[in-house]
């Protein structure tokens, strides 16, 4: 794929992983148009470009590059072909081993952290400085770690909140399918109550504890920790957590637009 430094433009940065895909249009990190799709292992590359394209419309002459991160293998085989096919004229990065982020990963094996954790910690580094903790709520809800020095030193990783209630259901005969939504009280008044409390409140329980032993283990000093919480599940429980300085929906693919400048050669304006 072309790593040629692309005009000043939009980059189509891809999010994929193993429920949705995140698609947005980006301009130095100024999000133009945001996307969520199914991330189907069924759909052909060019399936994947009637969607893109579709959804792109006339918005397609101006994009200048694209980037992709996936956790996904199946997936990001048909975007390659999709962009060798479709895009083969704007410079693509795919994130993996080898692509320049621009911070230091010190874990026990860098090549095994996912896109999407690195990009995030990317983007929180960039735009709140360190140290940051990236709480990330989506199929899994997980911890990314930036200390003073800027440097990512790993995470954790649980159970999201919809795994942990499918989880908990199918286990259960009794519970049903219930809907994801904040109850009034934390003590609930009946069953789908007491289930959306125990998720909700419990995921919001789960985040502020699991941040301030972080914060304790790193010797990372709370009053100068940005806490920064993203993805599509965050709205549901970023009020309930203390811990957390600033919501940002769109961190990650804001990561991604990072990584392709780095390795396109592009700078942000001013």
């Amino acid at each position: 794929m072309s790593q040629v430094a692309a005009a000043d433009g939009p980059v189509l940065c891809a999010d994929i992983g193993n429920d949705r895909t995140d698609l947005g249009l980006l301009a130095d990190g100024e999000v133009l148009g945001h996307w969520r799709l199914t991330s189907s292992e069924a759909r052909t590359a060019d399936e994947w470009w009637v969607l893109v394209s579709g959804l792109l419309a006339e918005q397609r002459s101006r994009v200048t590059g694209v980037v992709v991160g996936s956790a996904v293998p199946s997936i990001l085989a048909e975007w390659r072909e999709m962009l060798a096919t479709h895009l083969a004229d704007v410079p693509c990065v795919v994130v993996e081993p080898g692509v320049r982020t621009g911070i230091p990963v010190r874990t026990d094996n860098p090549r095994e952290v996912g896109a999407d954790r690195v990009a995030d910690a990317l983007a929180a580094l960039t735009r709140y400085g360190a140290p940051v903790v990236v709480v990330h709520l989506g199929t899994a809800t997980c911890l990314e770690v930036v200390t003073g020095e800027g440097t990512y030193v790993g995470g954790v990783i649980a159970p999201g909140l919809r795994t942990s209630l499918d989880g908990l259901r199918h286990r259960a005969a009794q519970l049903r399918e219930v809907e994801l939504v904040r109850p009034a009280t934390v003590v609930g008044r009946n069953t789908v109550e007491a289930l959306q409390s125990g998720v909700l409140y419990g995921a919001a329980a789960q985040v502020e504890g699991l941040v301030a032993r972080v914060v304790a283990e790193q010797g990372l000093d709370p009053a100068r920790t940005t806490v920064v919480a993203t993805g599509h599940l965050a709205p549901l429980v970023v009020d309930d957590c203390s811990c957390v300085t600033d919501h940002d929906p769109w961190l990650t693919l804001r990561g991604l637009e990072l990584v392709h400048r780095r390795n396109t050669g592009r700078r942000p304006k001013g």
